[in-house]
């Protein structure tokens, strides 16, 4: 093309920039990326470009440590509009776009699985980072532990000890410190279970909290009192409960699952969602599942350490074996891939690295769903590539029944449940659904059972009755 054709092309592709929101300074960065792929093969003419090729690209910049999340969905968007909507490639509107950009929201460092190792104890008198605490709760963790340094560092300890996850750590150190400035930062040795209850008072009728949070809180103080000051404290404290409303879950009829599952058009994230529905997974285990903790031979999957620290086993269902070898497949080729560019790690729990410091690279420990791009852990500085973001399925599937046009409250829990009540409609027992929920109690899978009562439905309605 001559110089005036390039201006052409450019100032087209700026244009159709515009239909993907692109804002006009920011289109000019996306100029910038197709024309960086365009220089990596310089031999090549545009319509001689294949699917496997922008694969190759994208993958060389998924190992590019030093490049954002943000800027590589650029790379994806930048690519996508070139040869969709400019190149018109005939591949180009199959291709999983969608999947790559979704699979590169990095982990926060806040997140629960980053955040599963703690730092020493000794190390938060100066470094608060870790705790992961907002602007205002910074602030007041700050007042706190200067007035009363002992009593945070033995609570934090007591938390770690018990292994406790960082959302209940933060929840509960957040819990103390509100409580704390409540009562004009007095040492909480001094207060009693009467100034216990009528902070939870408080928490009710000035706050308007729910029960769980009102619980919560009750919680992470009786916690503070029993494990840190060793007194022995009466559970059943008296004070006004937030009336804590029965709500039932929200299941989909096996039509609704149908209708959903043909929306999600991202392979990655239609396979999850699966998952979800097929083995009753939460969605944490499902984008923490690794690859040992497939079994295609006994067709089943170890779901480890979910809620309260337990493992559990669920089967795999039969029209996903398929799906799932391919997934692993690709996993495995592209690690294999990561190896030779010197990358390949793993995020491994402490314990177990310390034991079996290469397991880090082993096939097997790499997450089943991985991240599109290599990043930094922040515990370590290690480059390593994480699991996806859950936020991508969660967006994925509340699109997706807009799109069906179901009108419930659909979210990735909600197929959880649909899980547990369309087996106990198949004549499965309670306790059976227990087992593969990983329910502690049986009461907890009980919830189910009053979706099926549907009490009222079998009743015909006195205007049904009328003569017409």
């Amino acid at each position: 093309m001559n110089d005036e054709s390039v201006s052409r092309f450019w100032d087209n592709y700026i244009y159709k920039t515009k239909t993907y929101n692109v804002k006009p300074k920011v289109a000019r960065w996306y100029v910038r990326h197709a024309e960086g792929y365009i220089k990596a093969y310089p031999s090549l003419r545009l319509s001689q470009h294949s699917a496997e090729k922008i694969e190759n690209y994208l993958k060389e910049k998924g190992r590019n440590p030093h490049l954002q999340d943000w800027q590589f969905r650029q790379i994806v968007e930048a690519l996508k509009i070139l040869f969709t909507d400019m190149v018109k490639a005939p591949w180009a509107e199959d291709f999983p776009w969608g999947n790559w950009e979704t699979a590169a929201e990095s982990l926060p460092n806040s997140h629960a699985t980053l955040a599963r190792d703690y730092k020493p104890i000794d190390a938060l008198q100066t470094d608060i980072q870790h705790l992961h605490l907002d602007d205002k709760e910074s602030v007041l963790y700050k007042r706190v532990f200067k007035k009363y340094p002992d009593h945070i560092r033995a609570f934090i300890t007591q938390i770690r000890v018990r292994q406790y996850s960082i959302r209940t750590e933060r929840a509960y150190l957040g819990w103390l410190l509100r409580y704390i400035s409540f009562y004009s930062m007095e040492d909480p040795a001094n207060l009693s279970e009467e100034h216990i209850a009528r902070y939870l008072e408080h928490l009710v009728v000035n706050r308007k909290v729910a029960g769980s949070t009102q619980g919560q809180a009750l919680n992470g103080l009786i916690f503070f009192y029993k494990q840190v000051l060793q007194r022995e404290m009466n559970e059943r404290i008296e004070f006004p409960h937030s009336k804590k409303p029965r709500r039932l879950p929200v299941v989909l009829t096996r039509d609704e699952i149908k209708q959903l599952f043909a929306h999600l058009k991202n392979p990655t994230q239609r396979l999850m969602a699966n998952l979800l529905y097929g083995c009753g997974m939460r969605l944490m285990e499902c984008v923490r599942l690794r690859v040992l903790d497939v079994d295609f031979g006994y067709q089943q999957i170890v779901i480890r350490e979910a809620k309260g620290k337990k493992d559990r086993v669920v089967p795999i269902p039969q029209k996903l074996i398929e799906d799932l070898e391919q997934q692993i497949e690709t996993v495995k080729e592209r690690h294999a891939e990561d190896l030779e560019q010197g990358f390949g790690k793993v995020y491994i729990p402490g314990a177990l690295a310390r034991k079996y410091p290469n397991t880090e690279k082993e096939f097997r420990w790499q997450y089943v769903f991985p991240s599109s791009t290599i990043a930094t852990d922040p515990r370590s500085g290690v480059l390593r590539r994480h699991h996806v973001h859950e936020n991508g399925l969660q967006k994925h599937i509340k699109k997706a029944a807009e799109q069906a046009g179901i009108t419930k409250k659909v979210n990735c829990h909600a197929l959880r449940h649909s899980f547990a009540t369309h087996l106990l409609e198949s004549g499965y027992d309670i306790r059976t659904v227990q087992e593969l929920l990983g329910h502690a109690d049986v009461s907890t899978t009980m919830i189910y059972t009053h979706v099926l009562n549907k009490p009222g439905i079998s009743v015909i309605s006195p205007f049904d009755m009328l003569e017409p």
